[in-house]
């Protein structure tokens, strides 16, 4: 091997390496929050059934308004790491106050949707029998939006120095809190009545905002000299339309994106219940897994952004390039070897969720579908990744939008209702549109990033 071959090899783990570092926290986040959810859903599931089926559909809906201003509020990420790049420190606690004011903004409105949900959720078929329960669930897990939201302001401005240790920590500490608050206000301990599904509501309001205390106590008291440079509360700011007109530009198509791939795959569930009881529990089990795993490639879809915004802030454009060839390599053989791990033990993966022969049967065929997708996921979460870093969002949610919802769902409606195929043919329909995103975004990024 020459010198320049060594270069090559010594560039190529410095900068797996540095992604690595930085996802790590992320990852660590993304699985804490996977583990407040089953502890919700066992929880719940261990009161009745009704409860259950309230947390499911209530967190359902939930996830969908909160996935939508946690995109608009992480436009403050790229801004925070491009800025950080160019030596404009200062320039990143300005845009973080006019960041806190829309969450403020946007938590508010989250409690005012979610106070008049019960009529929204019976007009789409929700059985009467638990939708005031989920509604319920919704209305008091809302009342932590607006400390959730600041929470993710200041976390996305951590993230944007190259700061991930503390999201870590904090989520776990949330997650252990999580499941605290939820035995104390379920079952009723410690002077509480018993409150089921909808305490399990107040449980993740009190967890987000005591998130939020910890973060906040972190950046003003925990680390001065590293967040010092940022000036987040150095000053009072009322609203500035120009900068909050630049973030939600940015950050809008993210949530938009975001909803795109998240509705693809609750559509998806819909057209498996046409399918039956035991279509419907396969699905639920892949998506278990599928998602699980999917908080690996997106914690490091995170660190790309990162460092692909410190590279270009700093003018380096090549080295931008070159981060987000490597990031989507790191992801592509992870979820290379998901997949394999998924073709050699699907039997015991399954195993490990049900007995019921039926679903079983069902859920291996889901699973090797969801093996054939795994990379073009790991492509697309990835690519998306190193174009947010580059501030380049609405051309990527277009393109999203294209693949999910004019090749995927169609393709899923058309063999379910007009040829009724077979659940199998869902996912394939699912594999389909993601190849079709990770196709576009690919030639996206080469496109843009062969300008310079």
């Amino acid at each position: 091997m020459n010198d320049s071959d060594q270069s090559r090899l010594h560039r190529l783990k410095t900068e797996i390496k540095g992604l690595l570092d930085l996802a790590g926290p992320m990852i660590a986040n993304n699985l804490a929050l996977v583990g407040m959810s089953l502890t919700d859903t066992v929880m719940a599931g261990n009161i009745s059934a009704r409860d259950l089926a309230a947390v499911g559909v209530g967190n359902a809906v939930y996830f969908a308004v909160f996935l939508f201003c946690l995109g608009n509020l992480m436009a403050l990420g790229p801004i925070t790491a491009q800025s950080v790049g160019a030596g404009r420190h200062h320039e990143v606690g300005a845009y973080a106050r006019q960041d806190l004011w829309l969450s403020q903004i946007l938590g508010l409105l989250t409690i005012v949707f979610f106070f008049s949900t019960a009529p929204i959720l019976t007009a789409i078929g929700i059985s009467p029998d638990f939708s005031s329960l989920a509604a319920g669930y919704a209305a008091a897990a809302s009342l932590g939006a607006p400390g959730v939201y600041a929470y993710l302001v200041l976390r996305f401005a951590s993230e944007g120095l190259g700061h991930t240790r503390p999201i870590a920590l904090i989520a776990v500490s949330g997650l252990i809190f999580n499941a605290i608050a939820d035995y104390v206000l379920m079952y009723g301990k410690l002077g509480f009545p018993a409150m089921g599904a909808i305490g399990c509501g107040y449980a993740t309001a009190a967890t987000n905002w005591g998130m939020f205390a910890l973060m906040l106590w972190y950046v003003v008291r925990g680390n001065h000299g590293l967040y010092g440079r940022l000036k987040i509360f150095e000053r009072f700011d009322w609203p500035n339309f120009s900068r909050l007109g630049e973030i939600m530009r940015l950050g809008m198509p993210i949530g938009i994106g975001m909803l795109a791939e998240v509705g693809l795959f609750s559509a998806a569930a819909l057209l498996m219940g046409r399918l039956g009881i035991a279509a419907a529990g396969a699905h639920q089990i892949a998506m278990s897994y599928v998602s699980t795993i999917f908080m690996v490639p997106l914690g490091i879809h995170s660190a790309i952004i990162i460092r692909v915004g410190h590279k270009t802030g700093g003018g380096d454009h090549k080295g931008a390039r070159f981060t987000g060839i490597v990031g989507i390599g790191v992801c592509m053989s992870i979820m290379f070897v998901s997949a394999v791990i998924l073709l050699l033990f699907a039997n015991q993966i399954l195993n490990f969720y049900t007995n019921d022969d039926s679903v079983h049967q069902i859920a291996s065929g889901l699973l090797l579908m969801a093996a054939i997708f795994q990379v073009s996921d790991g492509i697309q979460v990835a690519t998306m990744g190193a174009l947010r870093g580059l501030k380049d969002t609405t051309v990527p949610m277009g393109l999203s939008l294209f693949a999910y919802w004019v090749i995927g769902f169609p393709l899923a409606f058309y063999f379910v209702v007009m040829q009724e195929r077979g659940p199998t043919w869902v996912w394939g329909s699912l594999a389909a549109g993601l190849t079709v995103a990770a196709m576009l975004l690919l030639h996206r990024f080469y496109r843009i990033t062969h300008r310079v």
